[in-house]
């Protein structure tokens, strides 16, 4: 076997050495051919030990029969090694040399060949994704490697297989739990490349419980005192939370926030940090970040800054700010970091705001922090992530906004402590045009869309040297732009220019005081002018711009208070002294900067050098608002403003016209709503009362049944003991009459108790009836009472009929002490049936008593119904009036909207363009009628 000592580079005497290509073809051959694994195993080691040196070769010949080695040969772990070892050199350079650029870049040329065409079919990912089940470390090792290196070289379409197999991202997430810490590193490596750009695969990551596992490895590790695992932890922890909202809920709503305030407890001697302590801490700031980052949801980031600082994580932070000894460049991620957890989240600037430095005496961190800003001889990342802590704390913070103001009036003013205004006037006229830049930017941030500040910074007094009266803020800056000689002896450069210039228009912009205050001096629009229609350079244009804003926006919002500089006079004389063309072009200019465009794409202010730092955020917004509006007030000529003005004041009648109208319409509706509300209440008691008395009735109707029942059965009971006797005086007929008594005394004692319950029973019926019908049911119980009592008094009769014939009979002489019995037995029944009758009478007067109550409550229950009908009908009526009311109020609407509309096709012809919302208004208030129509026929019928 010659391939054999070819490989260990022995070769037997007498034969001449074949190269390095032939070898690896007999090599595949031996690979292709070998029915023996031994075999086959030995081949595919020799072209693993070669596959370093002959690359081009290995990979061109051997690479479809080390995938069938992959396919066949599964049962031996050892030969799968082999074949996963050979591709991975295949695909992927050695990383111990240093091979020169030329080199290294056609080393991965080829590599990515390779790739491509072991990737060109999709079933080969499949594959080693199947070969990552194994257990074995020869064989999951060489196949995370492997992938790896595929997912370096070509990132997208492996992604694109690995998302469409079956459980392909579940097995590569069991790499984490591996108990070989080899294989677990090298598994956060390959889940890196995997979740690069692909919101897909980084949901699933996401929900195959990675943040649970990836926090417990940093844990295990020694969170920011770890190694390089912890790195690639944070790396893989990036990936999956930066720009995907579905990943960044789940991680709050996870409570995985507050387990990252452990990571920020740092102890009071900070001295010595490792470079990989700074580089973990870094990440792990950067992490904070992206969950608070200004480009999310602004509810998503509202809920995770609320998150941290309930957790304590935002106090963790402020900790760090103010301790000692930590690097440059973790204070200055750390202020970053700050910065976004308290942008827009009041709490947190309130919180913020009450931070004090470790210091004696202690001072606020804001003042601490702007200290670092305007000195000159701090770094300028860290002076540019102080001023974006201080946007950040005053953005949408008008009570932090009134706090720094307020430290500049002359009532509030400490001279025995330094205060954030006294620090922002003294870099705002220092000699570093960095200082002024920054200081101007934050000032014009505690003015952001506050005209209460706005006018407070108005009475702001500055004591310019001894022995001259104090001038105001806005009037110092002024003579600073207007001054230019002394701008240059004090080394000033275009960056202080346009710091005072961005003040100034945020300061006047929507604030018509501070337009009255800044025409009120008398060298400022000479000096506006004069800067706009100079030829000046290139760096010089920027200024000629913002000073056309500044004056543009000195037109704009001029309430004509000052007569010689009213409105119409400032634009004649920008026609005269620049031209109306020249100022726009000029105007534009600012837009079209390379710098405005890279200002105005996020919130941080992030600059290469500090020349560079020109434009602010925010007031990028500011020029794309007041841009247009100002070339339009320049552009229209004065007759064009009267008719504006006069179609404005007309429109303006209009609409208070319509408003009153639509308010009392708006009342017409209340009044209309509670009407139907209460005709539907009274038909609900309506409905209610008659179902209470159908159930009356029903239960009535029973009680009569039951009654009528009773009475045929007390009924053919007496009449079957009315048959029962006789004249006979035998012995037996005498007994058989005893026992006909005594039942009929019990029968008797029966009937009783039965007309003692239903006459309580119709009792309460009486009370309840209020209507004709239970009159008449009382009416027929009164009739069958009599009827009773009639047969109460013939059943007396023929007992007094019996006792006549028994006394008369002919051996009356000689009766028997039984016979006496008898007589004595039928007397007593005779009393008490005569007792009994007496009492029914009194009955019989109780209910037709009774009737007369009914009788009248029945009358007041007619009148109440009576009542009820008016009622109604008054109601009606009220709804027809209301219904006509509402048609002339629609009239008198179509005829304003007739009005208006010849008004609106008037100002179109005049050129203006014209908003239809009162259109829109017309047309949902005629819907809101009609239903109003269909609402008022529904309660008529």
């Amino acid at each position: 076997m010659n391939y054999i000592w070819e490989v260990v580079g022995r070769q037997p005497t007498g034969q001449q050495q074949p190269s390095g290509a032939d070898t690896i073809q007999k090599l595949c051959d031996r690979v292709a051919s070998s029915t023996l694994l031994e075999d086959r195993r030995d081949a595919v080691r020799a072209l693993k030990s070669l596959s370093k040196k002959y690359r081009m070769e290995v990979g061109t010949m051997a690479m479809d029969h080390l995938v069938r080695i992959l396919q066949s040969d599964r049962t031996d772990t050892e030969i799968l090694g082999y074949a996963l070892d050979t591709l991975y050199n295949i695909v992927c350079s050695d990383e111990e040399e240093e091979p020169e650029e030329s080199q290294q870049k056609q080393e991965d040329d080829l590599g990515a060949q390779f790739t491509e065409k072991f990737i060109g079919d999709p079933d080969n990912i499949t594959l080693l994704l199947t070969l990552l089940e194994e257990f074995d470390f020869h064989v999951r090792w060489p196949g995370v490697k492997l992938l790896t290196a595929l997912l370096k070289s070509q990132c997208a379409p492996v992604q694109s297989i690995v998302l469409v197999s079956p459980m392909g991202v579940s097995r590569l997430m069991d790499l984490l739990a591996d108990s070989r810490e080899v294989i677990r590193n090298d598994g956060l490596l390959l889940l890196q490349q995997l979740t690069k750009g692909n919101t897909a695969i980084q949901k699933i990551v996401a929900f195959e419980n990675a943040f649970e596992r990836l926090l417990e490895i940093i844990t295990e590790e020694g969170s920011s005192d770890g190694g390089i695992v912890v790195e690639d932890c944070l790396l893989l922890l990036l990936n999956l939370l930066k720009n995907n909202s579905s990943n960044q809920n789940f991680f709050k709503e996870g409570s995985y926030i507050q387990k990252m305030k452990s990571w920020f407890e740092v102890g009071d001697d900070n001295s010595g940090w490792s470079a990989q302590k700074v580089t973990n801490l870094h990440l792990m700031l950067q992490l904070v970040r992206v969950m608070v980052s200004p480009v999310n949801a602004p509810g998503a980031t509202a809920s995770c800054q609320k998150a941290m600082f309930q957790c304590g994580l935002l106090q963790q932070l402020c900790t760090i700010l103010m301790a000692t000894g930590v690097p440059a460049d973790i204070l200055t991620e750390t202020i970053n970091t700050v910065s976004e957890v308290i942008r827009g989240s009041e709490v947190n600037q309130d919180y913020f705001a009450s931070v004090n430095a470790p210091s004696n005496p202690p001072r606020p961190a804001i003042v601490v922090l702007l200290m670092s800003m305007v000195n000159e001889r701090q770094p300028f990342v860290l002076r540019c992530a102080v001023l974006y802590c201080f946007q950040c704390f005053l953005y949408k913070n008008q009570k932090g906004q009134g706090e720094i103001v307020a430290t500049l009036l002359p009532s509030t003013i400490d001279a025995s402590s330094v205060s954030a205004g006294q620090l922002l006037c003294g870099g705002l006229f220092s000699a570093d045009s960095l200082s002024n830049w920054c200081a101007a930017v934050a000032l014009a941030h505690a003015l952001q869309d506050n005209l209460t500040q706005k006018e407070q910074l108005l009475r702001v007094q500055l004591a310019t040297s001894l022995g001259k009266p104090p001038v105001s803020l806005l009037q110092q800056c002024t003579n600073i732009l207007s001054q230019g000689d002394k701008l240059e002896r004090r080394g000033s450069r275009v960056q202080t220019k346009v710091g005072l210039l961005m003040l100034l228009c945020t300061w006047i912009s929507n604030c018509p005081i501070a337009v009255m205050h800044f025409l009120h001096n008398q060298d400022n629009v000479p000096f506006l002018t004069g800067q706009i229609s100079e030829n000046l350079g290139e760096d010089e244009r920027l200024v000629q711009g913002l000073c056309a804003l500044l004056l543009g926006i000195c037109i704009y919002y001029n309430d004509n208070s000052l007569e010689n500089y009213t409105k119409e006079k400032l634009k004649q004389l920008i026609e005269k002294r620049i031209g109306k063309e020249n100022f726009v072009e000029k105007l534009g200019f600012i837009t079209k900067h390379e710098l405005y465009s890279r200002a105005a794409q996020k919130p941080q202010p992030a600059f290469s050098a500090p020349e560079h730092m020109l434009f602010d955020h925010e007031f990028t917004k500011l020029i794309k608002e007041l841009e247009g509006m100002i070339t339009k007030a320049v552009l229209k000529s004065s007759e064009d403003e009267k008719k504006e003005e006069e179609v404005k004041k007309t429109l303006e009648q209009h609409d208070s016209i319509i408003t009153q109208y639509k308010e009392l319409i708006r009342e017409q509706d209340c009044q209309i709503t509670e009407l139907k509300e209460q005709v539907a209440s009274l038909s609900s008691q309506s409905e209610t009362l008659q179902n209470t008395v159908t159930q009356q009735f029903s239960q009535i109707q029973q009680h009569r049944d039951q009654y009528n029942i009773l009475k045929l059965k007390l009924g053919t009971e007496q009449f079957s003991g009315k048959d029962s006797h006789v004249n006979g005086l035998q012995p037996e007929e005498r007994s058989q009459l005893r026992e006909q008594l005594e039942e009929l005394q019990r029968q008797n004692q029966l009937l009783q108790t039965q007309l003692t319950d239903r006459d309580s029973l119709i009792t309460s019926l009486v009370r309840e009836c209020v209507l004709s019908e239970r009159a008449g049911v009382c009416l027929q119980e009164v009739e069958l009472l009599r009827a009773q009592l009639q047969s109460q008094s013939a059943e007396i009769t023929e007992l007094q009929r019996e006792k006549q014939e028994l006394l008369r009979a002919p051996d009356a002489t000689v009766r028997g002490p039984g016979e006496d019995r008898v007589c004595v037995e039928l007397e007593s029944r005779l009393s008490a049936q005569t007792a009994e009758a007496q009492k029914l009478k009194e009955e019989v007067q109780a209910l037709l008593e009774r009737k007369e109550v009914m009788e009248k409550e029945l009358a007041s229950a007619s009148s109440t119904a009576a009542v009820m009908q008016t009622e109604k009908s008054q109601l009606q009526q009220e709804l027809q009036e209301s219904k006509k009311e509402q048609d002339d109020l629609l009239m008198l609407l179509a005829d304003q909207d007739q009005k208006i509309l010849s008004l609106k096709h008037r100002l179109k012809g005049l050129g203006e363009t014209i908003e239809d919302e009162d259109d829109l208004d017309a047309r949902d208030q005629s819907d809101d009628d009609d239903d109003d129509d269909d609402d008022e026929e529904e309660c008529d019928e």
